[in-house]
């Protein structure tokens, strides 16, 4: 899959009056042959190989289920799948980005999973809390996690060799320290070769790199469904980094997540932020890497998580929703949860999966260590999309040199405005 943060929206609201009007009655009717199911997701990689495999599992398991799936775009799903789900021509189950899902979870186009969860037979009791809490709006689930992995830092281990330093510092100062000692400026023109890490200030990895460091310095964007983005504790973060990155050099400015891959992947930074995806970013490049926790900030250690949500959709048909719950529980029994793990190189989804299950992925078994301090991504906020666009203004705009107080106050305005608009 692509990490790319996804704003195709427009479609939701004049769709919304005609799916308000799509009834939960069902046909009941009985056929002769299996409840055909369609599954729109937007893994193209190995991952979709994986999942493709459980899916071809699951229609070989039993035969009163068949499930087809229909690969796109994540953006084309996002814009199409409103109107589709409108004249009732939609897919029976669909996997979103985090930052989309609870759009579509506030117009009720996703059938809820309450009564799914509290079943002990659909093998959901031990879903990883974090990654059920993103599927939760308004008080009650409509999807299970379908990726929830925490950002880490990958670091060049022959850049840290060759500076003396053996492992990722385990708080901010150290980590600044050390970053200033993995900068590389070998003709002094102020432009170094090699900058310490690469900290994108905009369009970030997941969205997640400055939630992560607000979060470590005890700050956060939404709490409680009130906008707290201007606080002190935002302005130190940002103050913080500012400095180190603009007065000590150690990463350059202007870079979003998909530029700061590059600046990796070509040995012009020594640490970036990534996730599972980097492992194959830093092989093909040649780096020897490793895999660290995000180090904690003068508050806390966090790390932002990036996810995905399978929803089964309400178009009216009782006898597809029952059966696309039956999909469900399969896809987290404990051969597939552990299966999709190694697949795709994200943590497990259930508590339940032993460590010596996915041992064998050596990025699933690193990144599945720092899941107790990973949180959700503005769990439950509809309009999500609009307020990463104020938090990337802000820091971008922070990391630029505008005053830090008078952005905090604009971008607190403009997430307030996101909130009241839900």
């Amino acid at each position: 899959m692509t990490r790319t943060s996804l704003v195709g929206v427009g479609a939701i609201a004049a769709a919304a009056l005609v799916l308000s009007g799509c009834s939960a009655g069902g046909d009941d009717t009985p056929s002769d042959g299996p409840v055909e199911l369609v599954f729109w997701h937007g893994y193209t990689e190995a991952d979709g190989d994986v999942l493709e495999g459980i899916v071809d599992s699951f229609n070989d398991s039993q035969d009163e289920v068949h499930v087809s799936t229909e690969v796109n775009t994540w953006a084309t799903i996002n814009d199409t799948l409103l109107p589709a789900l409108s004249s009732k021509t939609g897919p029976d189950l669909v996997a979103l980005p985090a930052e989309n899902f609870p759009v579509y979870a506030a117009k009720k186009a996703f059938v809820s999973l309450d009564d799914f969860y509290a079943d002990a037979a659909n093998n959901a009791s031990d879903v990883v809390e974090g990654g059920k809490a993103m599927t939760i709006v308004d008080g009650t689930s409509y999807g299970i996690p379908l990726g929830f992995v925490p950002l880490a830092i990958y670091y060049d281990k022959a850049a840290f060799a060759e500076a003396g330093i053996t492992e990722v510092p385990a708080d901010w100062d150290a980590w600044v320290e050390a970053a200033k000692a993995l900068t590389v400026d070998e003709n002094g023109d102020g432009t170094p070769e090699r900058y310490g890490i690469v900290l994108p200030d905009h369009a970030t990895v997941g969205n997640g790199v400055w939630p992560s460091l607000f979060y470590g310095g005890g700050g956060d964007l939404v709490s409680d469904g009130e906008a707290v983005i201007d606080s002190s504790e935002n302005a130190d973060t940002l103050a913080f980094w500012y400095d180190a990155i603009v007065n000590d050099k150690i990463s350059p400015i202007g870079v979003d997540g998909i530029e700061a891959d590059s600046v990796f992947s070509s040995g012009k930074a020594a640490m970036t932020f990534g996730g599972p995806w980097m492992t194959f970013i830093a092989a093909d490049a040649g780096i020897d890497y490793g895999i660290a926790p995000i180090p904690a900030g003068p508050d806390t250690q966090a790390a932002s998580a990036i996810g995905l949500t399978l929803s089964v959709t309400d178009q009216g048909d009782d006898a597809k929703i029952a059966a696309a719950q039956k999909f469900l529980a399969y896809f987290l029994n404990d051969d597939n949860a552990a299966a999709w793990s190694l697949g795709s190189g994200w943590p497990p989804l259930r508590t339940g999966v032993p460590a010596e299950a996915v041992a064998e992925n050596a990025t699933v078994a690193t990144l599945s260590q720092f899941t107790s301090f990973t949180r959700p991504l503005l769990p439950g906020v509809v309009n999500s999309v609009d307020v990463l666009s104020a938090l990337d203004e802000l820091t971008q705009r922070a990391m630029a040199g505008d005053d830090i107080d008078t952005l905090l106050a604009e971008a607190q305005s403009k997430v307030e405005a996101a909130l009241a608009d839900q």
